[in-house]
């Protein structure tokens, strides 16, 4: 009985703690925001891309989330990967001869690039609306938290769009 009864304290006690760990979380001071993505690059399909391992298929619209500090600080980086459809398979044969479009499928799937960089976060304040991924040329990626929308005039990324990449780009 005295076993059971210890066993149970111990249990309360874990319980606890994992409890308070949860709650001592919440007073990080992190604020979610959706993540958004727009593709600057002519004749090159984003397939999908994270955020810091916050997953968004394809590039539509707000994807929710992504945690955010409430307050910025000096070094916040976001860790981006994407996949990359180049356009480079040969037209969809149709779903009629299987054997045709197994191999087209598989043309397909190992056409698509990978790809991962780290950037800078911008200095933000108390206004922040999630995070917008810009994919440029060559593999490079800009980002932004503020709130205006992609063309408005205080929008901090000017690119524009369906830019053509360059025939060959600087070696990383």
């Amino acid at each position: 009985m005295k076993m059971e009864i210890n066993f149970i304290n111990g249990l309360i006690v874990a319980v606890a703690i994992l409890l308070s760990g949860c709650s001592q979380a919440s007073d990080e001071g992190y604020t979610a925001g959706d993540l958004r993505a727009v593709n600057h690059v002519d004749g090159i399909g984003i397939n999908g891309f994270s955020v810091n391992g916050y997953p968004v298929p394809g590039l539509g619209g707000g994807y929710c989330c992504i945690q955010l500090p409430d307050k910025w600080k000096p070094g916040l980086k976001a860790h981006i990967k994407w996949e990359v459809d180049p356009h480079t398979v040969p037209p969809f044969p149709g779903y009629k001869d299987r054997e045709k479009f197994n191999a087209w499928k598989s043309v397909l799937g190992s056409s698509f690039q990978k790809h991962s960089t780290i950037v800078d976060i911008p200095q933000y304040g108390k206004e922040r609306c999630g995070l917008t991924v810009h994919f440029l040329p060559c593999d490079q990626v800009k980002v932004t938290t503020v709130c205006s929308g992609y063309g408005t005039p205080n929008y901090p990324i000017k690119e524009p769009l369906k830019m053509k990449g360059p025939a060959s780009c600087p070696v990383k």
